[in-house]
């Protein structure tokens, strides 16, 4: 109750509220269409927009992963779907959007957890990035180990049946 009084009081919730982003890195790989699974086998370079120098990214190189946020720059508003079955699979149960991690969605934001294999210059080379060639990458974070779960990891048995190809190298 009190956290709605604080909401109330304090912020007026509008939905036509907007934020500008720049992207800070773009994505390079052979990946050109948006496809649900087989991104195993998938090396991707992302590099620095000239904003940014090489210092960006130093230290990088001591940590084994990265988060990368990025912008689903070919996915469409009219695709946006609220709720329904993943992947339209009617064996899975409807679910609301933000309990499924499709690209046509409400801001039409990626976070991946990705492999880190080499930073050179304004360039992290990376495996496990679901993102095609010429993404705009938002922002980019180490991975901690505090930042991660403390406890399992809970999902539906639905996810691991749509995720088994996921990172498969086809």
């Amino acid at each position: 109750m009190h956290n709605e009084q604080f909401l109330e009081s304090e912020f007026q919730l509008k939905s036509d509220f907007n934020i500008q982003l720049k992207p800070v890195a773009y994505v390079k790989n052979s990946r050109n269409e948006i496809t649900d699974d087989y991104w195993g086998v998938i090396i991707s370079e992302i590099t620095l927009t000239e904003e940014f120098s090489e210092d960006a990214l130093k230290g990088l190189e001591e940590f084994s992963h990265i988060e990368i946020l990025f912008y689903f720059h070919k996915a469409s508003d009219s695709e946006i779907v609220f709720s329904g079955h993943p992947r339209g699979n009617p064996d899975w149960p409807e679910t609301g959007i933000f309990a499924m991690r499709r690209k046509d969605r409400p801001n039409h934001f990626g976070l991946t957890i990705s492999k880190i294999l080499k930073c050179e210059g304004k360039t992290i080379l990376v495996m496990g990035l679901d993102a095609i060639n010429g993404t705009p990458i938002i922002d980019i974070k180490p991975v901690l180990r505090e930042f991660l779960p403390r406890e399992e990891v809970k999902q539906p048995a639905w996810a691991g049946e749509l995720m088994k190809d996921y990172w498969k190298k086809s």
